[in-house]
């Protein structure tokens, strides 16, 4: 009987980087290193599948559900895959009040697609978020590390056109 392979596999490169994040802690403390863990994966294959997840938590001797509580909490591991830009848009009271309904109303029906969902280009995916901390700028959305803000329609026609390219 032959065995079949294990397609999920951090490069070596990754697979370093984690030993290292691994390394800060002291044995039998390696679920410390689950979330730094977790990025290297999201950055290696885009998501986070449930066989992605069984391998990090082989990887740091723990049990999948602890791996599957933790990235399911956090709204910055994608669970499902996700396109090139994923628009992280804050929903909550101050961001709203500031126009953030009609902002993301209109980015909703630019994009052609709804909260969850990819352009069939694969280049957008929207996800809403709690608070980006960003209050006093709203309407914001997040795309990876970059945070846009005073948001508008003619922004977001801007920003959508110029990561189109």
């Amino acid at each position: 009987m032959t065995e079949t392979p294990n397609l999920v596999v951090f490069t070596p490169e990754r697979l370093e980087k984690v030993n290292k994040i691994v390394a800060r802690y002291p044995e039998g403390r390696q679920k410390s290193a689950l979330l730094p863990v977790l990025h290297v994966a999201q950055e290696q294959w885009g998501w986070l599948s449930s066989e992605v997840m069984d391998y990090v938590a082989g990887i740091l001797s723990i049990e999948p559900v602890e791996v599957y509580e933790v990235a399911s909490f956090y709204t910055m591991y994608h669970l499902d895959p996700v396109g090139k830009h994923v628009i992280e848009y804050c929903r909550t009271g101050p961001c709203c009040l500031m126009g953030g309904e009609d902002v993301y109303g209109y980015l909703k029906q630019r994009l052609g697609i709804q909260v969850g969902q990819t352009t069939p280009d694969g280049l957008f995916t929207l996800k809403e978020v709690e608070c980006l901390a960003a209050c006093g700028w709203g309407p914001v959305f997040q795309i990876r590390e970059k945070y846009y803000m005073n948001l508008t329609n003619q922004k977001v026609d801007e920003i959508i056109s110029d990561l189109s390219i």
